[in-house]
Parts: C-alpha cells; structure tokens; sequence
C-alpha cells in the first residue's frame, strides 16, 4: 500500500500594519481551506531572526521551510505547489 502524503508545513511571514499582509492571509487561508490543511503565521515583529531574513519581502509564504512567494500572493502557484506535495492532481 502506497504511504498517503504527509500534510506540507504552510508558514506566512507577516509584521503589523501591512495591507499586503492582510491579503495574504486571506489568499493563504482561501488555498489551505480549499486543500483541508493548516496553515499558521509568524510576525517578524516577534523574531529578530525573521525580521533579519526577510525584511524587505513580507508577506512571505513558506511551504516546508523553502520561500514560495513574497509580497503578493500567487494563489493559483501555491495551490499547484501544495497539490503536488500533496500527490493531488493540478
């Protein structure tokens, strides 16, 4: 029997007063729900390492620890990227 798909680590990269964060959220929220997987966000306001790595491209979504997107969310990509990791069809 094949092994079913461990679910993909989704993190958003966010900081306070950012409109392109709040759409973010929503575009990460809308892909996850769709796919039935969790996501969680991290501010760059509580984590100076954060803050250091991506200072200049919040929001910044993460899949598995590896950068996939910045500033504006491709919701169409980060669905085709977490189908995949998924095993799902695109």
């Amino acid at each position: 029997m094949a092994k079913p798909p461990s679910f993909p680590d989704v993190v958003l990269i966010t900081k306070a007063d950012c409109h392109l964060c709040a759409e973010a959220r929503a575009a990460v929220g809308r892909v996850t729900a769709a796919l039935g997987i969790g996501w969680s966000e991290h501010s760059v306001d509580d984590d100076a390492d954060l803050r250091e790595r991506f200072a200049e491209e919040i929001p910044v979504v993460l899949v598995d620890g590896v950068q996939r997107d910045f500033w504006k969310i491709d919701e169409a990509r980060l669905t085709r990227t977490l189908q995949r990791i998924l095993g799902q069809p695109s």
